[in-house]
């Protein structure tokens, strides 16, 4: 691995396993407006802006200061249910230090809010670790589009190619590979084969089991 240069992180689902409470949190929240959206298909929408995931859902019926209004409403009621179990996955404590020990840079590339991005980060005092922070706040075009890595790399200072993407999803494996990027899959939502990208180095549960050195043989 002597040309990585800097580990890019996506959030939700990669750095914490906190997806179901998101989906739960959209999925009650669309059922009191009376949509009927099965828990798989909510999931499946779980991708994106949360103004995104709104209008996909529930296309044309609210505006954008509603949409926003909602998306903060919906980031609460999920902060609320999953405080009590706010950790990192497994063995990415000692992933970070070993990163940090190699001097490679670290950002964090996600769809979620700045809200939540802080909610994690203030809540496992886990600034120290990161140089950069592009949130969802932060760009125009949300994954698949490569925006968000590509931006992360650009603020770091080093080239896609010397770049590893940490994702749990489809989408931001696809947004790593538009990006000319390799990945690294963390399989807490989605199964291997619902991943079709060439760039992905290798599949993993959590990151243990020696994951920093079988990355750094890559």
């Amino acid at each position: 691995m002597k040309n990585t240069r800097a580990f890019l992180f996506d959030l939700n689902g990669t750095m914490i396993d906190d997806m179901n409470y998101h989906i739960r949190a959209w999925h009650d929240i669309f059922n009191r407006l009376g949509v009927t959206i099965s828990m798989h298909e909510t999931k499946m929408q779980c991708y994106g802006k949360n103004a995104e995931v709104i209008e996909r859902v529930i296309p044309g019926r609210f505006s954008d200061d509603e949409k926003n209004t909602m998306s903060l409403n919906k980031e609460k009621k999920y902060q609320e249910a999953f405080r009590p179990f706010l950790k990192l996955i497994n063995g990415l404590d000692d992933f970070l230090e070993k990163a940090k020990q190699q001097d490679i840079q670290m950002a964090i590339g996600t769809a979620a809010i700045r809200f939540n991005v802080d909610f994690v980060l203030d809540g496992l005092h886990l600034h120290d670790y990161f140089n950069v922070i592009i949130s969802a706040d932060d760009v125009e075009e949300s994954k698949p589009n490569p925006e968000t890595f590509l931006k992360c790399a650009e603020l770091l200072g080093v080239r896609p190619d010397e770049c590893i993407v940490f994702e749990d999803a489809p989408k931001g494996a696809e947004a790593a590979e538009r990006a000319g990027m390799r990945s690294v899959v963390i399989t807490t939502m989605h199964k291997e084969e619902e991943f079709t990208g060439n760039n992905i180095i290798c599949f993993a549960q959590d990151y243990t089991n020696g994951l920093f050195e079988k990355i750094m043989r890559v």
